[in-house]
């Protein structure tokens, strides 16, 4: 993921905001008392996840879904993927795992939501046969879509509703966040069609950093910066606010960690799950990943 990249990120200021007020609104109204959490990465090829997986491994997912028990389905976002596609991924991985699949670029990028029925159909009914796989898809919008069109995301969230499935969709232009009738107008869809809003977390792009809920689930996309110490800081931080969330009654975490170089997604993926354990008393299963001699071993993290 380029997204965001900048060349010096020690220089950015990467400290948390202060939650958004509707946030704090959203989770009292939850009262949830037990927290789903979800750790996982973007891909689980091995050209990107290196020095994860052992010697001898042939099937990417088969590993990876015994490590993980999510994965944010970006590939999907490249081109539409037959209905068979899926039985095998479903047919692969374990029982418990989610596939959180990408709508493709075809819906977000290139129709940028206008007439896009069809495909959202086709999309779903394909995606359907990871059955109790399936986790929550998601929509990625373009960074030049604008308010000027929130009729069209009126528009696809009214058509999303006979699906009666969750969706979570983010958006990358500033405008959404910085203009206070705009933000109003799309937290109060997003709100009342129960459509989780993505947090994005990444170097060159402190403007996504809205820290606005608009269900009692926190979807997050968070980007390392190939820092070692900083991005471990960083996630030290996300703890610490998704300890203050759970207390307030968030009920889902999906969490997935890019890196601009693919070098240790799956390495800070098992920090972050070994912090949330030790924080919150969780009992996640904590990744293997490759020490220097090439063997499969759950770090220690101090």
């Amino acid at each position: 993921m380029k997204f965001g990249q900048v060349p010096n990120p020690e220089e950015i200021n990467f400290e948390i905001p202060a939650d958004h007020l509707g946030t704090t609104t959203i989770l009292a109204k939850s009262k949830a008392t037990d927290l789903e959490i979800r750790v996982g990465c973007a891909k689980w090829n091995k050209s990107d996840l290196k020095g994860f997986y052992p010697k001898g491994v042939k099937d990417e997912l088969a590993y990876y879904s015994t490590q993980f028990n999510c994965i944010e389905l970006n590939a999907t976002f490249y081109r539409l993927f037959k209905a068979d596609v899926y039985t095998g991924w479903y047919e692969t991985a374990p029982a418990g795992f989610k596939f959180f699949p990408k709508f493709t670029q075809s819906i977000s990028h290139f129709r940028r939501l206008k007439d896009v029925e069809e495909l959202v159909d086709i999309s779903v009914t394909n995606m359907s046969h990871l059955k109790e796989k399936l986790g929550m898809p998601f929509l990625q919008m373009h960074n030049n879509f604008g308010p000027k069109d929130i009729d069209r995301v009126h528009a696809f969230v009214e058509n999303w509703k006979q699906y009666r499935m969750p969706l979570a969709i983010e958006f990358r232009k500033t405008e959404w966040y910085n203009d206070e009738g705009v933000a109003s107008e799309l937290y109060d869809l997003l709100e009342k069609n129960k459509i989780t809003n993505v947090l994005v977390d990444t170097a060159g792009r402190r403007d996504l950093m809205h820290m606005r809920l608009t269900t009692p689930t926190a979807f997050i996309r968070w980007v390392g910066a190939n820092v070692p110490d900083l991005d471990r800081r960083r996630l030290d931080e996300w703890v610490e606010r998704l300890a203050v969330w759970k207390t307030q009654g968030l009920r889902e975490l999906n969490f997935f960690v890019h890196q601009n170089v693919e070098k240790e997604s799956p390495l800070l993926s098992a920090y972050l799950i070994t912090k949330l354990n030790e924080k919150l008393g969780t009992n996640l299963s904590v990744p293997k990943t490759l020490n220097d001699k090439g063997e499969a071993k759950v770090a220690s993290f101090s």
